[in-house]
């Protein structure tokens, strides 16, 4: 048997058995392997990673920690050992090194996120701007250890920039920084468990296609869920995927056993934001037939469509905010992200309802932290469960983390012209047309769409191009692995299977956000080529177009 053979016996083996992530690590190597022979370049469009970065809030980040490293040196300072910064004159101190070094890097940016808290937030001075040196130096614990207190208010109004279309409920979220939204997802899932909102084996709600950990997840034998899906598969009129849900998916959470909804919003792979119809009809289900169901939504994608508004804008008493600042900024590496819950909320009705001989047991876990346990808000529940309740002393997210993300927060907030958010929405969506030219395919404009991802069904190409005779055809011939297979073994491309995030079994989700442009419309070439192929293999058994 030849190499080849038992390279595609192997990758057969795995697919659909293991999570399209893991199965990706096959592809590339089978795709690394046919690019040493021919000198291609290897085209990895199966991984989110955005090949840009914020460049201006990470120059005032570091130019920001030489001025800290001077106080620490103005208090102590002999040879390679410093000092703690002291509160006293520090705002003079810091306009003093703004004016003595006007011309290094992110210099003006720091001027204006200093005035920013100061003039348009009210902060005092010195607490500011002592609260970012003290922090980038990262010589204390996070005190409070759910968030800075005043970065926390600098990125709540950047959360409800982004989130809530500007448009906020009335009161303010409580917001916990956590190291991404994957621990973001860790952490809810097992708080969720550890107060006993959620019991192994309940029904959750997964609007599908989803990020596949949402899949993963709630089937470990710690969860054991009952998963009922919420399926993306309303069409259009000519058939095609508008990966938004029917009311009669959505009527599924009618059903008041039903207890979480988990949704990605803009969703992934699809990338396409709820629609507003869907939203209200949403609101009208918990409003008037599940009014304790808890929604945990992810939005780590929210800032690539146009007049976003995440269901913690809509439905703020009963959703769980979850933000990654990863993609939009280009700091998968930094892991930050935030946990965010109104301070009114179903959660902390939901344990207070709780009967007593589970409240008995929680006073349990959570006594150590208060003399009244009772009165524990979840939201801080989640972070004592983060660190294990017992090391909830040493919890919250590290301090120089959290000022790069209030720079972050403060440098989009600052940028009023949205020109960076173009920036990135224009790079998604010119690769997105490049994709789709090279495939030789109309793409139909949608409002709603991020353009992160793409989520192309082969069989819907198939079906509306050459009819369902084709479509059968590729059915019973080939399988979506034989796709997947060919783009690696002949043009070392490797993309990822849409059916493994729960989409249609013939849909392949393609990144828009980490390869250069010119790769898009090579992928949407080589990709035409093996459709073509599979076209010509029909009609020469005799079919016509």
């Amino acid at each position: 048997m030849s190499i080849k053979n038992v390279q595609r016996q192997e990758i057969e083996k795995v697919y659909g058995k293991i999570s399209p992530f893991e199965f990706k690590n096959e592809l590339i190597n089978l795709a690394e392997g046919q690019r040493k022979k021919s000198a291609r370049t290897l085209l990895n469009a199966g991984r989110g990673n955005p090949n840009w970065t914020a460049a201006t809030p990470r120059e005032a980040f570091f130019t920001f920690g030489i001025f800290a490293v001077e106080e620490t040196r103005r208090v102590w300072n002999d040879v390679d050992l410093a000092g703690m910064p002291k509160k006293e004159g520090i705002a003079e101190r810091f306009y003093d090194f703004l004016d003595q070094n006007k011309e290094m890097p992110g210099i003006e940016l720091l001027r204006r996120i200093s005035d920013y808290g100061i003039k348009n937030q009210g902060f005092d001075a010195d607490s500011w701007i002592f609260e970012l040196t003290d922090s980038i130096i990262g010589d204390n614990y996070p005190v409070p250890d759910r968030m800075l207190i005043h970065i926390e208010k600098i990125v709540h109004e950047y959360l409800v920039s982004e989130l809530c279309y500007n448009k906020p409920p009335v009161g303010r979220f409580n917001i916990f920084a956590v190291e991404g939204a994957t621990a973001a997802m860790c952490y809810i899932f097992d708080s969720l468990i550890a107060n006993e909102l959620l019991a192994p084996g309940e029904k959750i709600g997964l609007m599908v296609p989803v990020f596949t950990p949402y899949l993963e997840i709630p089937h470990l034998p710690r969860y054991n869920f009952e998963i009922i899906h919420i399926e993306a598969t309303e069409l259009t009129e000519d058939g095609t995927h508008t990966w938004q849900y029917p009311e009669s998916e959505l009527n599924k959470l009618k059903d008041c056993s039903i207890k979480a909804l988990f949704v990605v919003n803009p969703s992934n792979p699809p990338s396409v934001a709820i629609k507003p119809e869907s939203v209200k009809q949403l609101i009208n289900i918990v409003e008037d037939y599940n009014p304790n169901l808890m929604i945990i939504s992810d939005d780590v994608y929210s800032t690539f469509v146009n007049n976003y508004r995440s269901l913690m804008a809509d439905l703020p008493y009963n959703t769980i905010g979850v933000y990654s600042f990863s993609k939009y900024f280009g700091v998968t590496g930094w892991r930050l992200g935030t946990i965010s819950l109104y301070s009114e909320n179903i959660f902390d009705k939901l344990l207070k309802n709780l009967p007593e001989d589970k409240k008995v047991e929680l006073r349990q876990r959570y006594g150590d932290l208060s003399t009244t346990p009772d009165d524990i808000k979840f939201i801080d529940r989640i972070v004592a469960d983060s660190r294990q309740v017992a090391l909830n002393h040493t919890a919250g997210l590290s301090t120089p983390q959290q000022v790069q993300m209030a720079f972050f927060c403060a440098f989009a907030l600052l940028d009023e012209e949205n020109t960076y958010k173009k920036q990135t929405k224009d790079i998604c969506k010119r690769r997105q047309k490049l994709l789709f030219k090279g495939l030789g395919l109309d793409l139909r404009e949608d409002p709603y769409d991020a353009a992160y991802y793409t989520e192309f069904d082969l069989l819907e190409w198939a079906t509306c191009y050459y009819g369902s005779e084709f479509g059968e055809y590729l059915q019973i011939n080939y399988k979506p692995v034989d796709i997947l297979y060919k783009l690696a073994e002949e043009s070392s491309i490797v993309l990822l299977s849409g059916g493994g995030f729960k989409g249609p079994e013939w849909s392949i989700r393609i990144s828009l956000a980490n390869l250069n442009d010119d790769a898009y419309s090579r992928i949407g070439e080589a990709l035409h080529k093996i459709l073509d192929e599979y076209v010509t293999s029909w009609r020469n058994q005799g079919n016509k177009s």
